[in-house]
């Protein structure tokens, strides 16, 4: 079964109160839009966690939901002095659930523009329906590189950096810092092996080496044994820097401060590369963080950013073509002439050839933003942010056109 939720224009202060939507007729009157009503479909869908892991930190239940609502009123806000309104329909979908399903019912209910916060192969699936022919998906969480590539779809934009992106962007910085030889530490999962696929990809792109590679394989409770596994674990050749993928969390949050040699972490655990977090003040983002913790009562995290920020495109797109019209939404957010701001210090574009939305990528610690990619000295003919993740001449993408930008 999955769950619906309508927001409209709420006060920013009540926007966590979620209206029910009602029946299928029901829904389809309210969404007798007007000229200037804009729908914006929500779908989500968390995998379960594996057995074996433990996370601490319980993601909030609205997580992505709380970023994308508040994006609504900031569309709202702006949109009152175009007469234009906005809509978030929101579906969340169990983790067996069906999500074709799902986006059937929000596109039967108007929506054009449909937010999609679920796993790279759910993305994959719905770009593909053929209900999905008119919408404009924006994938908001799934970084796999293979949406940008051989499974990409003209319909598809990625707000969500890709992992080469991220992997990019550490890259840079570690080569920066002069700590060329990588000691990649790989998961158990497929995710943890595209990962890392990724950072190999990025060591030959900035002249780094990974002079040793393991797979974590241990059961054990690391709780009690870490302190005597990881010792042993990490007895490798010399290295300046263990990069770890484990992008479920299972075993890398235990490997700082316990490797046999005294080196940083970095990768999904240690220092982060992420669209956003919670000490991330430059350029306008501490009134953003400030106006979040108001209206969803906790801080942002990189999931409601993202969802903030691909409700934004629409928004964005509205504001600046002056039309509540889909058609030609779509045309001008895929079109050279797209920017918008996302508090991260330059204008977000669009790649014509995969659908990637261009932004910086912050390098994180657990307590504070370390720096910003690109890096300078990493150059680019057309512009630094495609220093990031797969160029036009390398992308495998052959459905959206190779066109310039």
């Amino acid at each position: 079964m999955t769950k619906h939720r309508l927001l409209h224009s709420l006060p920013l202060a009540a926007f966590g109160a979620l209206l029910l939507a009602g029946t299928p007729a029901a829904a389809q009157q309210q969404g007798a839009a007007d000229a200037g009503e804009i729908r914006i479909g929500f779908l989500s869908q968390t995998p379960e966690p594996p057995p074996y892991v433990a996370n601490p930190d319980e993601p909030p239940p609205d997580d992505g939901l709380a970023g994308a609502a508040l994006a609504i009123a900031d569309n709202n806000t702006t949109g009152k002095f175009l007469k234009q309104s906005f809509l978030l329909d929101s579906v969340e979908v169990p983790p067996d659930g069906d999500a074709a399903a799902a986006l059937r019912e929000l596109a039967g209910r108007g929506g054009r523009f449909i937010v999609v916060d679920a796993p790279g192969a759910t993305v994959e699936a719905l770009a593909k329906l053929p209900e999905a022919r008119g919408l404009l998906i924006l994938n908001a969480n799934a970084p796999d590189d293979s949406l940008r590539g051989a499974a990409c779809a003209p319909n598809l934009l990625h707000v969500a950096p890709s992992r080469a992106m991220l992997a990019d962007a550490l890259g840079q910085y570690l080569v920066k810092k002069r700590w060329p030889r990588w000691f990649l530490v790989t998961g158990r999962r497929p995710e943890d092996r595209l990962y890392a696929d990724a950072v190999r990809r990025t060591a030959k792109r900035v002249g780094a080496q990974i002079v040793a590679e393991k797979e974590w394989t241990a059961d054990s409770d690391l709780n009690r044994t870490a302190e005597a596994e990881i010792p042993v674990f990490t007895q490798v050749k010399s290295y300046d820097v263990l990069v770890v993928a484990d992008e479920v969390g299972e075993f890398g949050d235990y490997l700082s401060y316990r490797t046999a040699d005294p080196r940083p972490v970095a990768g999904t655990q240690g220092l982060v590369p992420t669209v956003w977090h919670r000490t991330h003040e430059q350029w306008g983002a501490a009134q953003l963080q400030s106006r979040f913790k108001a209206a969803a009562k906790r801080p942002m995290t990189a999931r409601d950013h993202n969802g903030w920020t691909a409700v934004r495109v629409v928004g964005e797109a509205a504001a600046r073509a002056r039309t509540s019209d889909p058609d030609r939404l779509i045309a001008f957010i895929q079109s050279p002439d797209f920017t918008m701001s996302a508090f991260r210090g330059v204008p977000f574009t669009l790649r014509s050839w995969d659908g990637q939305l261009r932004q910086p990528v912050l390098l994180a610690a657990d307590r504070s933003v370390v720096s910003v990619s690109p890096q300078e000295g990493f150059l680019h003919p057309r512009t630094e942010l495609d220093s990031l993740g797969y160029d036009q001449p390398e992308t495998l993408c052959n459905t959206r056109g190779k066109k310039t930008p």
